[in-house]
C-alpha cells in the first residue's frame, strides 16, 4: 500500500500522523511525505533558521524512512495569496508519480489559513475520476491548529490508530523540530502531545492512539 502524508509546514507531519507512519512503514508500506512550504532567505527568514530546518527535515526524513519526500516550497504563512492553481499543478505531479491509496491531509477548518488552503490543493487532487488510485482520503489531528478552530467547528475523528508501540518514535520524531516545540503551556510540548495520544486511546480502547476523519473511502 502507498500512502502519502500531507504537511503544510514541516512538523505538521509528525504532529498528526508520526504514529501512522511508524505503524505502515513497520509493517511494509510505502509512505511518501509532501510538504507545501518552507523557508527560504529571499523571503525574510535567517540564515541559521534555514540550515537548521533543512537539518530537520533531513533527519525526520531518515528517522522514518520514508519511500520519497516531495518539498514543494511554497512561502509559509503565504498560502492565501498564492496563486492556487501554481500549488494545485505541483501538487498534482506528486500525486500522478506517486499513485497512492490513501491521502492524508490537515484539516479545513484548523487555525492557520495554511492548513485550509493545503487541504483544499488536496481534495482538488484526489478526484476519482482524475486519480483513480486513491481509496481513502483522511485529515488528521495536528496539536495547536486543529483545537483552535472555529467556535462550532471542532475536530470529529471517526477513524482511530493504536500508536501504543509507536508512541515514543512519534515523540522521538518529534524532539527533532525543538524549534518547534515548548514548554507547558505552549501547547506544542511534549506532554501535551503524549496527553491527546492517551485520550485518543481511551476512545479507542488502547494506551495511545492518532485520530483521523474520514473524508472519503471507495472499497473495491
Amino acid at each position: 500500500m502507498k500512502i502519502v502524508v500531507v504537511s503544510p509546514h514541516p512538523d505538521d507531519e509528525s504532529l498528526g500522523a508520526g504514529g501512522l507512519i511508524a505503524k505502515h512503514k513497520k509493517a511494509g508500506d510505502q509512505v511518501f511525505w509532501i510538504n507545501i512550504t518552507d523557508v527560504e532567505e529571499k523571503k525574510g527568514w535567517d540564515k541559521a533558521f534555514i540550515e537548521k530546518r533543512k537539518i530537520q527535515i533531513e533527519q525526520v526524513c531518515r528517522f522514518y524512512n520514508f519511500d520519497r519526500f516531495y518539498n514543494l516550497k511554497f512561502q509559509p504563512a503565504f498560502l492565501e495569496n498564492t496563486d492556487k492553481g501554481k500549488i494545485i499543478d505541483a501538487f498534482s505531479k506528486c500525486i500522478c508519480e506517486i499513485e497512492p491509496d490513501w491521502v492524508i491531509l490537515p484539516n479545513p477548518v484548523d487555525a492557520h489559513s495554511d492548513h485550509r488552503i493545503t487541504y483544499e490543493v488536496g481534495m482538488s487532487c484526489t478526484k476519482s475520476f482524475r486519480y483513480p488510485s486513491v481509496k481513502k482520503i483522511m485529515t488528521m489531528e495536528i496539536i495547536s491548529e486543529t483545537d483552535f478552530s472555529k467556535t462550532g467547528e471542532a475536530f470529529s475523528p471517526n477513524y482511530f490508530i493504536d500508536i501504543t508501540d509507536e508512541m515514543e518514535n512519534k515523540l522521538n520524531a518529534l524532539s527533532i523540530y525543538d524549534t518547534e516545540l515548548g514548554v507547558v503551556p505552549f501547547p506544542r510540548n511534549l506532554e501535551a502531545i503524549k496527553a491527546l495520544a492517551l485520550l485518543r486511546g481511551g476512545q479507542a480502547g488502547c494506551q495511545y492512539a492518532e485520530a483521523f476523519k474520514i473524508i472519503k473511502e471507495i472499497e473495491k
